[in-house]
């Protein structure tokens, strides 16, 4: 179970959603689809607090459901977006529309926006040497900066911090938070409760690296057939086969327990 504080006052309660929201497994979604979360990130205004998008799929409703302490920075995140068509799927059978926008679709979306200037300023959170001038070559960016906090924010409050001033120091449009979950989530939602920060926040994974190419991203057709996540299991075994195999399919246990609770 996580350690982090259950606060006062949600910084959510300050900022205005952009549309309708529907729930699943108890997580307030969205409803929005690309077009529709792309609109509402190119007109939030740049000076606002700062506030942030998270992306759950699956793995991500499996740690909300067993933690409540992270199921809470899902829940004030300003923007919750759907990241998963088998999530999409399983909200189907408990009679929820529940679009999907996959967050790597987001991003390449959002930064290569023809609205977009070359010269918002993008602060980059993670992700490997070289990962800024990449993505500013490839999307046409004049103003794309980058910082590599290290490993382990969730369990070390000194490098959390550290990093929350780290980001405050650079004023950015969009700040991509690409240190896996759920230390982007804890990050966006420090930096939110410090309150000095303007911007939004973007809790996007690997997005980032498919973009540039330093990640395989699975082909359009597999990504019809929802079988994405084969994909990546067979790109990167060691790493997924846990996580997808021996837990991934509680979520069909949960989807269970739901729809009793609903009928």
């Amino acid at each position: 179970m996580s350690t982090i504080a259950e606060p006062a006052i949600s910084p959510a309660a300050h900022t205005e959603r952009p549309g309708p929201r529907t729930s699943f497994l108890d997580l307030p979604f969205d409803r929005l689809d690309r077009d529709g979360a792309l609109a509402a990130l190119l007109a939030a205004p740049a000076e606002e607090r700062f506030r942030y998008l998270v992306t759950p799929n699956v793995d991500h409703m499996i740690r909300i459901a067993d933690d409540p302490a992270i199921a809470r920075l899902y829940r004030e995140a300003w923007l919750c977006i759907n990241d998963s068509r088998i999530l999409t799927l399983l909200a189907r059978t408990c009679a929820v529309d529940l679009p999907a926008v996959p967050g790597s679709d987001l991003v390449s979306a959002l930064l290569t926006h023809p609205e977009l200037p070359a010269d918002t300023p993008i602060l980059i959170v993670g992700g490997g040497e070289g990962l800024a001038q990449a993505v500013a070559a490839l999307c046409g960016l004049t103003r794309v900066e980058q910082i590599r906090p290290p490993m382990g924010l969730r369990k070390d409050p000194a490098a959390l911090a550290a990093t929350v001033e780290a980001v405050e120091a650079r004023p950015a449009r969009f700040v991509i938070l690409a240190v896996g979950s759920p230390q982007q989530e804890i990050l966006a939602d420090a930096i939110a409760r410090r309150g000095r920060a303007r911007g939004i926040g973007l809790c996007i994974g690997a997005g980032l690296e498919f973009l540039v190419g330093d990640r395989r991203r699975a082909p359009a057709f597999v990504r019809a057939l929802n079988l994405e996540w084969l994909f990546r299991l067979a790109c990167e075994p060691n790493r997924l086969a846990r996580r997808y195999l021996v837990e991934g399919p509680r979520i069909f246990r949960l989807v269970w327990e739901h729809r009793r609770r609903s009928a």
